[in-house]
């Protein structure tokens, strides 16, 4: 039986600290309807912008979330959206009156109880999935950190954390069934090594931060002068080192660090903006990790959908750039000028049209006895129609050209010859940023698709100019 997206029943708010600005704030969660996903709004703001919980609008990772869109930032995202996830919703305005979500204890608890006694409604679409058809893998070898997602039939997280300390030793988390997550993965607390405090203090972070949100590991010793400036520093008439635990906080589970790093990649990878099925395996993961590995997932589900979708092709309509137009548009010239129309056009896709004949050059010698495209050409003609697509993004094209800078992932699955008319279809995997561009192409002869890849461009001003 399908499962139905849920949002919450009515609003709920909080007030607090935000852990890195100190600043006061007031953060709503309201009842979204369907298929609205998880989005921030900045009412303090004016006209009170929106940003979407997109791994595409995150801009900082160093220590939380940050997400920004149409101007406006909102930081340390994930706890809020690790209990928005954790608690199975699908929908949710969540309002701040600030820059910066409150820490409140440093885990999604108290989230998760409000979202709980506030009452978690089932509305009538069907919950959205995405379903894994291969591994991914997200590798930084500097750091060793690894994450990888097998297809799956259910989505479970398992973590690992070692940082060859030994207070905290390896340790282990896992969640299988996210029934369990308010129990056994809510409760758990961020955690800060001592070394890292001041400097982060330095920095002019932390300044919501304290010993009731946080657990500090100790995992050297202590001259008292040091106990003393931090006592100062968080404004602590007393500080005490138990079992290289800064104060005598109480762990709620001897792997807490472990559970409150699978907590934040619930929240991470709640920015995925849907859910997916697959067996997830991360080894020492981060933020900045965890948003990479969300971007992965994210372009996957982009390239599904975009395989759903074969172009019409109707001779009988006016293109939107005709053969004369696209020499405007690109430099190329023939024999080198590989698409003859363009008939879509928007700023996230572009469709174009090569006819293949026997009359081109390089059949001559590819080959004599039996003419075939070759596959290099295919990646030309999708690199001129993502030329297309690109270009038309910057005000004045006619002064810049498109440099393609990576190829990746490229499959071909039949023969071109001549007498087809291949459709060239170019879409944008994520946002053009700073030049550069990320695409997905297909190529393709009637309903045949015929070659894939992904390809990546940056935009360059012409230097005469």
């Amino acid at each position: 039986m399908a499962e139905k997206q849920r949002t919450i029943q009515s609003p709920i708010t909080f007030k607090g600290k935000g852990l890195h600005t100190g600043i006061e704030v007031k953060l709503t969660i309201k009842p979204a309807p369907e298929n609205h996903g998880y989005i921030f709004k900045r009412t303090d703001l004016p006209e009170q912008p929106v940003i979407t919980a997109l791994a595409e609008n995150v801009v900082d990772t160093s220590r939380g979330t940050t997400i920004e869109e149409n101007g406006a930032k909102v930081a340390t995202v994930e706890h809020v959206l690790s209990a928005l996830a954790g608690m199975r919703l699908d929908n949710a305005l969540i309002e701040v009156e600030g820059p910066e979500t409150p820490i409140l204890d440093g885990s999604s608890s108290k989230y998760v109880d409000a979202i709980e006694e506030a009452g978690i409604v089932e509305q009538n679409a069907e919950r959205r999935y995405f379903k894994l058809s291969e591994k991914i893998e997200y590798y930084d070898e500097e750091n060793g950190v690894h994450i990888i997602a097998y297809p799956d039939k259910m989505q479970s997280i398992n973590v690992l954390i070692d940082y060859n300390s030994e207070i905290l030793g390896n340790q282990y988390a896992t969640l299988e069934n996210w029934k369990d997550y308010k129990v056994q993965i809510a409760p758990c607390r961020t955690f800060v090594f001592l070394h890292e405090l001041e400097q982060l203090a330095k920095l002019n972070l932390i300044k919501g931060g304290d010993l009731d949100n946080a657990i500090v590991i100790v995992d050297h010793e202590m001259p008292q002068e040091d106990i003393d400036r931090l006592s100062e520093l968080f404004n602590q008439p007393k500080i005490e080192v138990k079992e290289g635990i800064l104060n005598n906080l109480e762990l709620h589970f001897s792997n807490e660090p472990a559970r409150h790093k699978l907590l934040d990649m619930v929240g991470d990878l709640a920015l995925v903006g849907r859910w997916f099925r697959a067996k997830i395996i991360a080894t020492r993961p981060g933020h900045y990790a965890n948003v990479e590995f969300a971007k992965l997932l994210r372009q996957v589900m982009k390239k599904q959908m975009m395989k759903k979708t074969i172009p019409v092709y109707d001779p009988n309509k006016k293109p939107v750039y005709d053969i004369q137009q696209i020499q405007e548009k690109l430099p190329h010239r023939p024999p080198f000028l590989l698409i003859d129309k363009t008939i879509y056009l928007d700023d996230k896709k572009v469709v174009c049209i090569k006819n293949v004949t026997i009359n081109e050059p390089y059949f001559t010698g590819h080959f004599p006895a039996e003419a075939v495209m070759p596959g290099v050409l295919q990646i030309e003609a999708l690199a001129q129609a993502g030329g297309m697509l690109i270009l038309g993004l910057v005000p004045d094209p006619e002064n810049y050209s498109a440099y393609f800078i990576k190829i990746d992932k490229v499959k071909f699955k039949a023969k071109v010859v001549p007498g087809d008319t291949m459709i060239l279809k170019m879409d944008l995997l994520s946002p053009l940023r700073r030049g550069i561009a990320h695409m997905f192409g297909e190529i393709f002869v009637g309903e045949k698709l015929v070659c894939e890849g992904e390809l990546m461009a940056q935009i360059v001003k012409d230097k005469n100019l």
